[in-house]
């Protein structure tokens, strides 16, 4: 009897696995489903089944996707060769809409690690509010985007089948708030849920290893 009920507990008992940081410190992390982020039933589909994929799901008019920014460029920094990272932003509205094809659109473009930070800075530094495809444009042309090549990415198939999919990825992993992380198409994590964007990234580098350790065996 006490032997099966030992059983019991160890089946409830959080799982602990030890993460290797970035920096190269390892220490023990304790994570609970349900408490520090959320199952996501039935997974969401991947680029690459052999990659562990982190999507982070965002919009350029929130405040706090803006302060996340300079902390998730760091923390990627020091993923491992076997993750790969992913934008996709959040769409309950025409206007996100629009803001999610400024992002393919500098996507496509090959300009995005220049307009990404330049968007960010638009809408939450110099209040632009980027509501039209001409407002974006104007900010794209000012920093070397011909507007020829602007007009034909924004306005084309690839860019709106991106947005298509950005938006069912979201509703896939019923986002309702950004910033958020999706670890492999099976977990979400939210900054209410991990206490702090910090721990927002302490609970994805949990997550990391334990799809890593999964896939392992």
């Amino acid at each position: 009897m006490i032997k099966r009920l030992l059983l019991s507990l160890a089946a409830l008992a959080p799982v602990v696995l030890w993460v290797a940081s970035p920096s190269g410190v390892v220490a023990a992390e304790e994570y609970v489903e349900g408490t520090h982020y959320e199952l996501i039933s039935p997974a969401v589909r991947t680029a690459d089944s052999e990659k562990i994929e982190v999507a982070e799901f965002f919009w350029y008019g929130c405040g706090h996707c803006y302060t996340f920014e300079p902390v998730l460029t760091q923390w990627k920094k020091g993923l491992a060769d076997d993750v790969d990272f992913r934008g996709s932003p959040a769409i309950w509205n025409a206007k996100m809409e629009i803001h999610a094809s400024a992002f393919y659109t500098a996507e496509v473009l090959g300009v995005l690690d220049t307009m990404h930070p330049i968007i960010f800075q638009a809408m939450n530094v110099d209040g632009k509010r980027l509501s039209s495809e001409g407002e974006i444009k104007e900010l794209f042309t000012a920093n070397g985007v011909a507007a020829d090549d602007f007009d034909k990415a924004f306005n084309s198939f690839g860019v709106s089948s991106q947005v298509r999919q950005a938006n069912s990825r979201a509703r896939a992993a019923k986002i309702t708030g950004t910033p958020a992380l999706m670890v492999n198409g099976k977990y979400q994590i939210s900054t209410r849920q991990a206490g702090s964007q910090a721990g927002m990234l302490k609970v994805a580098d949990y997550l990391i290893a334990k799809e890593r350790a999964a896939k392992g065996s």
